[in-house]
C-alpha cells in the first residue's frame, strides 16, 4: 500500500474513533465542562506508534468541538491544544512514561482559559486547571496506558507504515 495513502488512513480512522468516543463520553456529560474526562483523549498516546495521529488527533478534535456546538475560540484552540499534545507525545515517544504528560500539560493550560474567556465560567483559573488536568490524567496516564499495553504487541501490524 502507498505510504502517503496509509498515512491518510490512519489519520482518518483515528479522527473517527476520536469523534465516537467523544460523542458516547458526551452523551453522559463528561465530555466538558469544568469537569470533564474525555475518554478519546487516551488516543493521544497514538503518536508512539505512528506520527499519523497527530493529524487525526486534531481533526478529530476539531470535528469533536464543532459537532458538540462549542464556541469558535474552543474548536480552535481546544484542538490545538491536542493538537501540542499530539505533537509533545510523538516528540517524547521513546521515554518510559513521560510522552503521556504533553497532553495533561497542554490541555491543562489552555483549557481553562478557553472556559474563563470563552464560555464565561467564574471559578478560579488554578481551580480550572485542576479540574481539567485530573481528567486529563484519567485519560491519558490511566486510560491511554491501559490503551498503549493493548496494542502493543499488535502495533507493527496495526500502524505499519506501508512500502
Amino acid at each position: 500500500m502507498n505510504k502517503k495513502t496509509l498515512f491518510i488512513t490512519q489519520a482518518a480512522m483515528i479522527a473517527a474513533i476520536y469523534v465516537v468516543l467523544t460523542i458516547c463520553v458526551n452523551a453522559l456529560g463528561l465530555a466538558s465542562g469544568v469537569i470533564q474526562v474525555r475518554l478519546s483523549e487516551a488516543l493521544c498516546i497514538l503518536p508512539i506508534f505512528t506520527p499519523a495521529a497527530i493529524p487525526g488527533l486534531f481533526v478529530g478534535c476539531l470535528l469533536s468541538n464543532i459537532s458538540a456546538g462549542c464556541v469558535i475560540y474552543d474548536v480552535i484552540f481546544g484542538s490545538l491544544a491536542t493538537l501540542i499534545g499530539a505533537c509533545g507525545t510523538y516528540l517524547l515517544r521513546k521515554t518510559r512514561f513521560v510522552f503521556t504528560l504533553p497532553p495533561v500539560l497542554a490541555n491543562s493550560i489552555i483549557v481553562p482559559l478557553i472556559l474563563r474567556y470563552a464560555y464565561g465560567v467564574e471559578d478560579a483559573i488554578w481551580f480550572l486547571m485542576v479540574t481539567v488536568g485530573i481528567g486529563e490524567l484519567i485519560s491519558v496516564c490511566v486510560v491511554g496506558m491501559i490503551l498503549k499495553a493493548a496494542l502493543y504487541k499488535q502495533r507493527n501490524y496495526i500502524f505499519r507504515q506501508g512500502n
